[in-house]
């Protein structure tokens, strides 16, 4: 009888040990790239929309850069414009940013080196 109870108890010992650790290992910090989300759409022939929207407790700093690059097959016309947009995003809110190829007049061009980045606001 008590053997019984000893291993029942120690089933039941050893079944908690294993499932506190899962649980407690579900619960991730979370970051703002789960609250936070980037969307690039062209518009125009010339120009691209770089949208960032906030769905985060709190108000998030972002940053977006690209580069311009007019005639990127010509080895001397070829002339490279970074171009970058700080933006303040409230909780909720969303806001956009846009690369232009304007400064290449009628020649081709390429939009690349794009990336974006939220932080959370310190004020």
């Amino acid at each position: 009888m008590r053997s019984t109870f000893w291993a029942r108890w120690a089933t039941c010992a050893l079944a908690i040990t294993v499932v506190v650790p899962v649980a407690a290992a579900d619960r991730k910090p979370k970051s703002l790239s789960d609250c936070t989300s980037f969307v690039q759409e062209d518009k125009d022939e010339d120009k691209v929309s770089f949208k960032i929207q906030n769905t985060c407790s709190m108000p998030v700093d972002c940053t977006v850069s690209w580069r311009v690059v007019c005639a990127p097959a010509s080895k001397k016309r070829r002339a490279a414009h970074p171009g970058s947009q700080k933006l303040t995003l409230d909780t909720g809110a969303s806001l956009s940013a846009e690369a232009s190829a304007a400064v290449c007049g009628d020649d081709s061009f390429a939009i690349d080196q794009i990336s974006w980045s939220c932080q959370p606001n310190k004020e």
